[in-house]
C-alpha cells in the first residue's frame, strides 16, 4: 500500500499541471451536471417492509386521492368570536384551493365528510388539503398558491397558518456562520504551519473535493430520492475530513523538507507514509457510514452513501491533488532555516513541545487519568439515559415559523393529537356485502374505544368497495410515547377484526410511519454498532497487528459517543442553552443516534490511526514502550490537535443558523469530536497504552502468520527508497549486492556483481534455483534478501514494470503450447507481447520475415536442417534448431533483457559447444544493447562465450551451509513460483 501511494504521489508531483487541470475539469463537469441536469431534493421517510409503509403503498392503489402529501390550513378568530360567522368565506377558500393543479381535494371544514375540523370552542377550523403527489419539488407553485388564497381570510380579521410536512423548514443551505467555521479552520492552519501558502493547500484540496461531491449528489437527485439533509451532511463531513487528511500529509511533507529532503522525494514519501494512515482512516469512516445500509431505511442509506462519497472524494484529493499542489509550490513550502517552524520541525527547540509535556504528565500517573476521563465522560453521558426520539414535526420548528404556529393553534383548539392523525386501513374484499355497512360501523366502534383515541371518523369505502379507511385522532401528539402505545393497541385489534368480520386492518399515516421508523432505528442501533465496530476492529487489527490496541479503540469510542449523546439530549431535549442557540426543546431526531455513531466512530478512528501509528512506528524502531508512546504522541499531537480543532469549528459553525436535522447532527459531531480527540485519544489512549506496556503490540503467533502486513508505518517504503537510492548509483543493466535467492528454508550464498547493457550474465546451478533466479530477474518473484536492480528497476518493488521488458525462453523443453502450434503461430503470438499498440498477433509478412532471420541465424552457426517455414513443427527439429526457434519466439517480444534457460542442452560439459552455438545464433537476432542471461548447469564453461564480444559475468548458485536438502528447496521453489 505504502509503495503504491508513493508512486501515486510521485506521479502527481511530476505531472502537477495535468493533475490540477484534470481536477478542475472534473470539478466543473460535476457542478455543471449537478446544476444543469440535476433534480430536486425531496423528503421521503419510507420504511420498506413495515406495516405502515405496506398500507401506504396499498393506499396509493385503492385511494390514490389520499396517497400524496397533505397540508392543513388552520384558521382562528383573533377576537374570540365564533368561526361560524365566516362559514361562507371558508367554503370559498376551500373551493379555490381545490382548483389548483396538484390539489385533489381541499375539504370544507363544514363538509359532511370532514372529521375533527371544527374546534369544540367554536373559534378555529381546519381546511384539509390533499395533493396528488408526495414529491415536494412538484408542489412549489401550489404551495405558494395555497398561502396566497388562504391569506385573503386575513382581510376578514382571521389568523391563518399552514401545517404539514410541506410547510416545515426542511431546506438546508450554507450560511455565513459556515464560512466563519472555515475561516477559523484557516486560522488554525496558519498557526499550525506558520505559512499562508501552506495553510491554503488543505483548504483548496478540501473545497475541490466538496465541490465535486456536491455536483455528483445534485445530479444523482435526478434518479434517486435524496433528502435535503444529505448534501449538507456530505459537505460538512467532506470539508472536515478533507482538511484533516490534507493536513496530515502536508505536515509530514513540511517536516521532511525542514530536514533537507528533496521536494519531489518528500512529496512522494509523504503520500506513501502519512497517506497510508489517511487511507486507512478514511476506510474506517466509510465503513461506518456505509454501515447505515444495514438499517435498511432508504433515506438513511442515501445519507450514508452521500457522506461516504464525500469522504472518498476528500481522500482522492489528498492523495492526488495535494501532491500536485506540492509540485507547483516547490521550494516555497520548505521552512526557512532558523525560523520557529524550522526549529520545531527539526527538533532544535530547547524546550519540549506542549504535546510532549502533556504526555509526560499523563505517563506519570496513567491510572489517575484513566479514572478522571471515564468519570467526566460518564457524568456527561447521564442525560442520554432519558433520551426520547422521533422524526421532525411542526413542534420542532422555530417559534414564528408557520408550521410551528399551526401546530400550536391545533394543539390549543383541537388537542395535540390532531397534529398527527392516523389512518386505519381495511381490506374489505372478504367482508359480507349484506352486512358491510354494519360491519364497518362495528369496526369503527372498536377503533374509537381504544385507549388514547380521541375520535374516529366513519369508515369510508373506496369506489370499488374493496378497501376502506378510518381517520383516527389520538389524544397525544406525534412525538409522545403514549401515541406509540395507541398505535400498538390499534394494531392489536387486527386479529379480532379479521376473525369477526373477515377484514384485514393495518395502521398507517405519517404518525404511524414515524413510529415505525423510530422503532426500526432503535432496533437496528445495536446490530449496526456491532457490525461497524467489528469491521473496524478487524481493520485496525490489520493495521496495528495487535489485539489490545483495536479493542481499546473500539471500547473507548463508546465513552465519547455516549457523552455526545448526553450533550445533545441536554441541549435539544432538556432545553439547556436553548434560548441562546435558538433551539426548541423536544425529542431527538430518531436517526441521530445511528448517524452520530457512524460518523463519530469513523472520525475517532482517524485520530486513533494518526496517534497510535506514530507510537507503533517508534516501537518498530526499537524504543521501549513508554518511550515509544511519548515519541509517537509528541510527533502527532500538534497535527491531531489542529485537525480536531478544525473539525470542531466546522461542525459548530452549522449549529447557530443550521436548520432542524443539521443543527442536531452538527452539535453532536462537535461534542463527539471534542470529547474523543482531547479526552479519549490524547489523554485516555496514552494512559491505557502505558498500562498495557509491551503487551499492547503482542499478537498470537498463529494469527500473526495469517494477517497481511499492511505496513501503515511505511517501513517497507523506507526499505524500498534505500534500495532505489542504491539502484540509482548503479547504471548497469543488472546490478546485485549480497543478493540471496530462494527463501528462509532454502537460501543460497549471497552474490554480488554487475552486468552492463549488452553484457551476458551466466547463472550456474541446479534447475530449481535457476528457475527462481530467472523469475526474480523478470520481476515475478522477490529475492529473499540483498539488493537487486534490473533495467533501472528496483526489486522487490518495481517487478510489474519488468514484465513486458524481460522475456524468458526455456530452450531445452517444449511445453504443450509449443508442441501444438506451428512455428509461424508461435512467433505470431509471442510477437503480440512486444507490440505497443493493440496486443494482436504479428502480420503474416512479419512472421515470414522473422522466420527467414531465424533460418539465416541457424545457417550461420552450421545448422544444416530443412528450411524453416511458418508450417514447421518444433517437434520435427533437432535440439539446436528447436532451441534457436524457441529463443527466436522470445526475441520477437522485443525484450531489453533476454533470459535463456538451457535446460537439457546444458546437462553436461560435452553439450557446452551446443549452448555456445545457440547463444551465437541468438546474438544475430537481437540488438547489441539487449542483455543476455544464460541459466545453465554447473558444468558449463563460460569461456566458450568469449567470441560473442560481450562482457561476461558468471555467478554460481552455492547452497548456504545450513540449508536443507535439495528436495526441500525444489518443493519450496515450486510453491514460490506458483504463488
Amino acid at each position: 500500500m505504502a509503495l503504491l501511494l508513493y508512486r501515486i504521489g510521485r506521479f502527481s508531483f511530476r505531472h502537477a499541471w495535468q493533475v490540477l487541470v484534470s481536477w478542475l475539469v472534473v470539478f466543473a463537469a460535476a457542478l455543471g451536471l449537478g446544476l444543469g441536469l440535476g433534480g430536486q431534493m425531496n423528503e421521503s421517510f419510507e420504511i420498506p417492509g413495515s406495516e405502515s409503509q405496506d398500507a401506504l403503498d396499498r393506499l396509493a392503489q385503492v385511494f390514490p386521492e389520499v396517497a400524496g402529501l397533505s397540508a392543513q390550513v388552520v384558521i382562528e378568530t383573533t377576537d374570540g368570536s365564533a368561526i361560524d360567522t365566516h362559514r361562507d368565506e371558508l367554503a370559498q377558500v376551500a373551493s379555490d384551493i381545490s382548483d389548483l393543479e396538484h390539489v385533489t381535494q381541499a375539504l370544507d371544514p363544514y363538509s359532511e365528510y370532514a372529521t375533527g375540523t371544527l374546534s369544540d370552542d367554536g373559534e378555529a377550523a381546519i381546511i384539509q388539503v390533499q395533493f396528488d403527489t408526495d414529491m415536494m419539488d412538484k408542489l412549489g407553485d401550489d404551495k405558494q398558491n395555497v398561502v396566497d388564497i388562504a391569506e385573503t381570510l386575513a382581510d376578514d380579521g382571521l389568523r391563518v397558518e399552514f401545517g404539514g410536512t410541506l410547510y416545515q423548514d426542511i431546506t438546508y443551505g450554507l450560511t455565513v456562520t459556515e464560512a466563519i467555521g472555515v475561516a477559523f479552520a484557516a486560522i488554525v492552519l496558519i498557526v499550525a504551519f506558520g505559512s499562508v501558502l501552506a495553510a491554503g493547500l488543505p483548504l483548496g484540496s478540501a473545497l475541490m473535493a466538496v465541490g465535486v461531491t456536491m455536483g455528483v449528489l445534485l445530479f444523482v437527485t435526478r434518479f434517486v430520492v435524496v433528502s435535503n439533509a444529505s448534501p449538507l451532511l456530505a459537505v460538512m463531513i467532506g470539508i472536515a475530513v478533507g482538511i484533516d487528511y490534507a493536513l496530515f500529509i502536508l505536515s509530514r511533507h513540511r517536516n521532511q523538507l525542514a530536514k533537507g529532503m528533496r521536494v519531489e522525494e518528500s512529496a512522494a514519501t509523504s503520500v506513501g507514509t502519512s497517506g497510508s494512515a489517511v487511507t486507512f482512516a478514511a476506510a474506517t469512516v466509510m465503513v461506518a457510514l456505509l454501515g447505515l445500509l444495514i438499517v435498511d431505511i432508504p433515506f438513511l442509506s442515501v445519507m450514508g452513501v452521500a457522506a461516504a462519497g464525500g469522504v472518498l472524494m476528500a481522500l482522492l484529493a489528498a492523495l492526488t491533488l495535494l501532491p500536485a499542489l506540492f509540485g507547483l509550490a516547490g521550494e516555497r513550502l520548505r521552512p526557512k532555516e532558523g525560523s520557529r517552524v524550522w526549529r520545531r520541525e527539526t527538533g532544535e527547540n530547547a524546550k519540549p513541545t506542549m504535546g510532549r509535556r502533556w504526555v509526560r504528565l499523563v505517563l506519570r500517573a496513567p491510572i489517575v487519568f484513566v479514572i478522571l476521563v471515564i468519570g467526566v465522560l460518564g457524568v456527561t453521558a447521564l442525560p442520554a439515559l432519558h433520551m426520547e426520539t422521533s422524526l421532525p414535526s411542526g413542534k420542532n420548528e422555530a417559534e414564528g415559523a408557520t408550521a410551528r404556529e399551526a401546530y400550536d393553534m391545533i394543539t390549543d383548539h383541537f388537542g395535540e393529537g390532531s397534529n398527527g392523525p392516523m389512518l386505519v386501513m381495511l381490506d374489505i374484499t372478504q367482508v359480507d356485502n349484506d352486512t358491510l355497512v354494519d360491519d364497518l360501523a362495528a369496526i369503527r366502534g372498536r377503533v374509537a374505544a381504544v385507549p388514547g383515541v380521541a375520535s374516529a371518523g366513519d369508515a369510508l369505502p373506496n369506489p370499488t368497495v374493496d378497501s376502506a379507511i378510518i381517520q383516527v385522532i389520538p389524544t397525544t401528539g406525534p412525538a409522545d410515547p403514549e401515541t406509540t402505545k395507541t398505535v400498538a393497541a390499534l394494531r392489536a385489534l387486527a386479529a379480532g377484526i379479521e376473525a369477526d368480520y373477515n377484514a384485514v386492518s393495518s395502521v398507517t399515516g405519517s404518525t404511524a410511519v414515524q413510529i415505525d421508523i423510530t422503532d426500526r432505528l432503535n432496533g437496528a442501533l445495536l446490530p449496526f454498532a456491532g457490525v461497524v465496530v467489528g469491521l473496524s476492529f478487524i481493520l485496525l487489527a490489520l493495521v496495528f497487528r495487535s489485539i489490545l490496541v483495536p479493542l481499546k479503540a473500539a471500547v473507548s469510542f463508546l465513552l465519547s459517543a455516549f457523552a455526545a449523546f448526553g450533550v445533545v439530549v441536554m441541549v435539544f431535549q432538556d432545553g439547556a442553552l436553548g434560548t441562546i442557540m435558538g433551539i426548541v426543546p423536544g425529542p431527538i431526531i430518531s436517526f441521530l443516534p445511528v448517524i452520530l455513531l457512524a460518523i463519530v466512530f469513523g472520525l475517532a478512528m482517524d485520530y486513533e490511526v494518526f496517534l497510535v501509528s506514530g507510537m507503533r512506528e517508534a516501537h518498530v524502531r526499537g524504543l521501549k514502550p513508554r518511550e515509544a508512546i511519548e515519541e509517537g504522541f509528541a510527533s502527532a499531537a500538534r497535527v491531531v490537535t489542529a485537525a480536531a480543532l478544525i473539525m470542531f469549528f466546522v461542525f459548530v459553525a452549522f449549529v447557530p443558523e443550521g436548520a432542524g436535522v443539521i443543527k442536531v447532527i452538527a452539535l453532536g459531531l462537535a461534542a463527539g469530536i471534542f470529547f474523543d480527540a482531547f479526552l479519549v485519544r490524547m489523554t485516555l489512549v496514552p494512559a491505557l497504552m502505558a498500562l498495557f506496556g509491551k503487551h499492547a503490540w503482542q499478537l498470537p503467533k498463529w494469527l500473526e502468520r495469517h494477517l497481511p502486513d499492511l505496513d501503515i508505518e511505511g517501513e517497507h517504503l523506507r526499505e524500498y527508497r534505500a534500495r532505489a537510492e542504491w539502484a540509482q548509483q548503479h547504471h548497469a543493466a543488472i546490478a546485485f549486492e549480497d543478493l540471496v535467492v530462494g527463501n528462509e528454508r532454502a537460501p543460497f550464498e549471497p552474490v554480488t556483481g554487475e552486468v552492463p547493457a549488452g553484457g551476458v550474465l551466466v547463472v550456474r546451478g541446479d534447475v530449481a534455483p535457476r528457475a527462481v533466479v530467472a523469475a526474480t530477474l523478470a520481476g515475478r518473484v522477490n529475492p529473499h534478501s540483498g539488493r537487486l536492480q534490473v533495467l533501472g528497476r528496483t526489486l522487490p518493488g518495481d517487478g510489474a514494470a519488468l514484465i513486458s521488458r524481460v522475456a524468458i525462453a526455456d530452450l531445452g523443453n517444449l511445453d504443450d503450447r509449443a508442441r501444438e502450434l506451428s512455428l509461424g503461430q508461435l512467433i505470431g503470438r509471442h510477437g503480440a507481447f512486444g507490440r505497443t499498440d493493440l496486443r494482436t498477433e504479428l502480420a503474416e509478412h512479419q512472421v515470414v520475415s522473422v522466420i527467414d532471420d531465424l533460418d539465416a541465424a541457424l545457417r550461420a552457426v552450421g545448422w544444416d536442417g530443412p528450411r524453416l517455414t511458418a508450417q514447421t513443427r518444433l517437434t520435427s527439429l533437432d535440439a539446436l534448431g528447436r532451441a534457436i526457434a524457441l529463443a527466436g519466439a522470445a526475441v520477437v517480444e522485443l525484450p531489453e533483457l533476454l533470459v535463456l534457460e538451457v535446460g537439457a542442452l546444458g546437462f553436461d560439459a560435452r553439450s557446452g559447444g551446443l549452448v555456445a552455438r545457440v547463444v551465437a545464433a541468438v546474438q544475430r537476432l537481437i540488438r547489441a544493447d539487449v542483455t543476455l542471461v544464460l541459466t545453465t548447469g554447473m558444468a558449463f564453461d563460460a569461456t566458450q562465450l568469449r567470441e560473442l564480444g560481450r562482457e561476461i559475468e558468471v555467478i554460481d548458485l552455492l547452497r548456504a551451509k545450513a540449508s536443507p536438502a535439495s528436495a526441500d528447496f525444489d518443493s519450496s521453489a515450486r510453491k514460490e513460483l506458483h504463488r
